[in-house]
């Protein structure tokens, strides 16, 4: 049984790694959108589910016809795991090409091919990963009848325990090696895995009899299993509550976290964790027991709303303790459950574990796609979790539903007044609850499918948070962003392009050029917050130069086919931001050098960095475009790059100026009291420096690249070995 746990560690460890990886890859291909994220992992989820459910079918079916080892099918399984490593992302490369070649454009019609090639792409290989546990659990059942019964319990604990590793080894194996680098390593150890299976299949041939002919005595050593369908319910809520929670965990703990890969890594982590301790927990507790009683739900319900506790800001919690306090409670009881209930079913029938793991995952699928696209753009956080919860507190409160041995159990006086009094406890935690945006006093709060919008303050310290998180004020550096670029063009500009709209001061500043504008925003309620930050914004965007796409830049730079003059980047902050490396690889520059006219100048901002961040950037950008300029903020806040196909020509800061109409000589100075375009650009020149010189800080940093985005995975070079580098 030690080797069957060690396999499954590995197994789970992979299974994350992959999902991880391929997400990525598929970002890259396709568009960092969340409903293309949503695609993504729900046909992940998807194929685990009909891979589980498939195989169950087909070993009962089939069984009595096959003459060799389960640990064989289990073997090829997982060699086919490690060759879906090596072949997803060249699947994912021909789909992007496909997609291209037919000419796609309009949005619904992307989702729909690129969601139909990505299902083709993954759901085999995922359906593969699926298969993996009942397989196992008939080998178990042929070998080791006694542990049989509770077979499922005890692979899943070991999967909960390599997918927690998974969720975060995995980010400095990307950091060392890049993205397909780090799915070969994964592909060895699947390899590995089929042939330790094998070869203790050779080992172990005198013990384990043939599938055929232990069928009836499986049939005879296995227990009777529950008929209930509550069992099944029960997993598909388990199924649909975790999941739904994730998405609200992520937008309640972002402004505490960051939105770095390693913050989302934590939650998943401690979850898995937790999720860990439940089963080993489950795994103690069902050798002397079998009822588990009803508080064990109405505490799930519980603790489902810890998080709006944990959440508050008007309690003062380390970032460590809010996490803990907030997920490990229902991940620890959602860990107990989930494998109690799959044991009842099955009994450690392969076929009856499959069906009901795959209810569950059908649960996992949905509760992202209820909780991101109907829930949050329509309710808060807290009423979100309080929907999530409330299945948990009905079932605790009325025993019947959760009565899965089809019997009534007598009532415990002492039970019942208890779940009573934790249900009230409940809906004290909902009505008096406090979200991030209660902070702030003066507030406009906007949720749509992908974050939860505050726009908060007053004056010039108006601020945009996006999730939480702080992503822009108002300054004269998001205007020169848009006058910096346009000013230095050798010939009359015709439009211009930004991508990120923030507040929309960049774009405000394109517009004064009075020539057609197009603006690129992630994040759909985004651009309805613009009149807050600026008075004439609504004007502007029924202006009839204005134009205003809800779209991944990226994606559509890759679509449309239209040629701009001047293309502004401003990816949001920090510069170690998860997916930003989207914005700042050689991939995307090369795709934006094609859009832009002859002539055309790429502006980037780079807001703060290290060493290698600037250097991995600087380098990207040289090997994209022959010619390429260099400015330091004024007050050190970042660096502005301007990159073009053909010269950018030496001009002097009253040149600049002169080459700015009126409106957009006005705008440039709008905020800097007594000042003139020829002193901020003046300063901007005295602070040219070579992109050599960036390079030079870290010479050994490499461009920086979809497969190896240098800026977002940082651990290892910023604490463990810093000199990497350098």
């Amino acid at each position: 049984m030690g080797w069957f746990f060690l396999f499954f560690v590995i197994s789970g460890f992979c299974s994350i790694l992959y999902e991880i990886v391929w997400l990525r890859l598929s970002m890259a291909q396709f568009g960092v959108t969340s409903a293309m994220v949503s695609i993504v992992l729900s046909m992940f989820m998807a194929g685990l589910g009909l891979g589980s459910w498939l195989s169950g079918r087909l070993i009962r079916r089939y069984s009595g016809r096959i003459r060799f080892p389960a640990l064989r099918l289990y073997a090829l399984a997982e060699l086919l795991i490690g060759v879906s490593a090596l072949l997803v992302p060249l699947q994912l490369q021909w789909g992007r090409s496909l997609l291209q070649h037919v000419g796609v454009s309009s949005s619904g019609a992307y989702y729909i091919a690129s969601g139909i090639w990505i299902a083709l792409t993954l759901v085999p290989w995922c359906a593969c990963m699926g298969a993996t546990i009942p397989v196992a659990m008939l080998a178990i059942q042929n070998t080791f009848h006694e542990e049989a019964q509770r077979s499922f319990s005890f692979l899943y604990l070991a999967n909960v325990l390599g997918a927690m590793a998974g969720a975060t080894l995995p980010l400095l194996l990307i950091e060392l090696y890049g993205f397909r680098g780090t799915l070969k390593v994964g592909a060895g150890m699947n390899g590995l895995l089929a042939a330790s299976a094998l070869s203790l299949n050779f080992k172990r041939t005198s013990r384990e009899t043939t599938i055929g002919s232990l069928e009836d005595e499986a049939v005879v050593t296995l227990k009777p299993v529950l008929e209930n369908t509550k069992l099944l319910a029960l997993l598909f809520t388990t199924g649909l509550t975790s999941m739904g929670m994730e998405v609200v965990w992520i937008r309640q703990f972002t402004p505490y976290l960051s939105t770095v890969v390693y913050a989302f890594a934590s939650i998943l982590g401690l979850y898995l964790l937790s999720t860990f301790i439940g089963s080993q927990i489950y795994r103690r507790w069902s050798r002397n027991h079998k009822h588990e009683g009803r508080l064990i739900w109405i505490f799930l319900g519980l603790f489902a709303l810890l998080p709006l506790v944990t959440a508050n800001p008007a309690i003062h919690l380390s970032r460590l303790l809010r996490l803990v306090l907030g997920i490990v409670p229902f991940s620890g009881v959602l860990g107990f459950v989930t494998p109690m209930l799959v044991d009842r079913w099955s009994g450690g029938d392969p076929d009856r574990a499959g069906s009901a793991y795959a209810v569950n995952v059908v649960g996992c699928i949905l509760g992202p796609l209820l909780s991101g696209f109907l829930l949050l753009p329509l309710l808060s956080e807290r009423w979100v979790l309080f929907a999530f919860s409330l299945p948990w507190l009905v079932i605790g409160a009325y025993p019947r539903l959760s009565s899965v041995f089809g019997e009534r159990r007598p009532e415990i006086a002492w039970q019942r007044y208890l779940s009573y009094g934790v249900t009230i406890l409940a809906l004290v935690l909902v009505f008096e609850g406090r979200g991030y945006e209660d902070r702030f006093d003066h507030r406009v709060v906007l949720r749509d499918n992908t974050a939860t919008i505050i726009a908060t303050g007053s004056g010039m310290r108006k601020l945009l948070l996006v999730n939480g998180y702080g992503i822009t004020g108002l300054a004269t550096v998001t205007k020169i962003m848009a006058h910096l670029p346009m000013a230095f063009l050798d010939h009359p500009p015709q439009n211009s392009l930004v991508v990120c709209f923030g507040m929309g001061t960049t774009y405000r500043s394109l517009l004064s050029w009075q020539l057609p504008t197009t603006a690129v925003e992630l994040v759909p309620s985004v651009p309805r917050v613009f009149w807050f930050y600026h008075s004439d914004g609504e004007e502007l965007l029924r202006s009839p130069l204005s134009r205003v796409v809800i779209d991944d830049g990226r994606r559509y730079l890759e679509r449309t086919a239209e040629q701009f003059d001047v293309i502004a980047l401003d990816p949001p902050p920090p510069v170690e931001a998860a997916g930003s490396s989207l914005l700042y690889s050689v991939e995307f520059y090369n795709m934006a050098k094609q859009r832009l006219r002859s002539g055309g100048i790429l502006q980037q901002w780079l807001p703060g960095g290290d060493a290698v961040d600037r250097a991995a950037v600087a380098r990207a950008l040289t090997e994209s475009f022959p010619y390429v300029r260099v400015f330091r903020d004024r007050v050190g806040r970042g660096v502005f790059f301007l990159a073009s196909s053909s010269l950018i020509p030496n001009r002097t800061a009253e040149e600049l100026a002169q080459r700015m109409p009126a409106t957009a000589a006005k705008d440039l100075v709008e905020w800097e009291q007594g000042s003139t375009p020829e002193a901020i650009f003046g300063a901007l020149l005295k602070n040219e420096i070579p992109s050599a010189q960036l390079i030079a800080e870290a010479p050994r940093a490499p461009a920086l690249r979809d497969d190896l985005p240098v800026n977002e995975y940082y651990l290892l070079r910023r604490r463990l070995m810093p000199v990497r580098w350098q």
